[in-house]
């Protein structure tokens, strides 16, 4: 596991709350859970750096957490527009923690990432209750993942 710095944590705190309304135009907002601090990292930077700022309600404002307990006591309804959840978390699986952030909001879109193969049929029967969303396979390329998580977010 990498150390992150305590103020890089708490600049990750604040940009987790931060409002992401301009004017009428809403920015469309994800938040990326993975136990790996470089993955999200990685992700909100090349995400956040491919907007179109002169397209308000195209942009994708993203937060992170690297630990699905906080991501879970954070959690806000009706304030993003997709998870992305790495499947193999620390404390719980992505599924577990994808089902209890839908008992508070049912309308968010689910994206999953995982470096194995994914038996859809098997998780389909132990996650009855569950929308599975789709699977990203890591690793992939960025431009790949944008690709994707535009096409969901449209």
């Amino acid at each position: 596991m990498i150390a992150v710095p305590y103020s890089l944590l708490l600049m990750q705190k604040k940009e987790y709350h931060k409002a992401f309304t301009k004017g009428q135009q809403r920015c469309r907002g994800i938040l990326i859970i993975d136990n790996d601090a470089d993955i999200t990292i990685t992700f909100k930077s090349e995400i956040e750096d491919s907007n179109n700022y002169s397209e308000v309600n195209k942009r994708i404002e993203v937060y992170i957490s690297n630990d699905p307990v906080v991501a879970l006591s954070e959690f806000k309804p009706n304030f993003y527009d997709l998870l992305q959840v790495d499947i193999n978390l620390a404390h719980m699986n992505g599924f577990e923690l994808c089902e209890k952030l839908l008992a508070i909001d049912i309308n968010v879109k689910l994206c999953f990432m995982s470096s194995v193969e994914i038996n859809r049929e098997a998780l389909t029967e132990i996650y009855p209750a569950s929308s599975l969303g789709y699977f990203i396979r890591k690793p992939n390329t960025i431009d790949y993942l944008l690709k994707r998580l535009r096409s969901e977010l449209d």
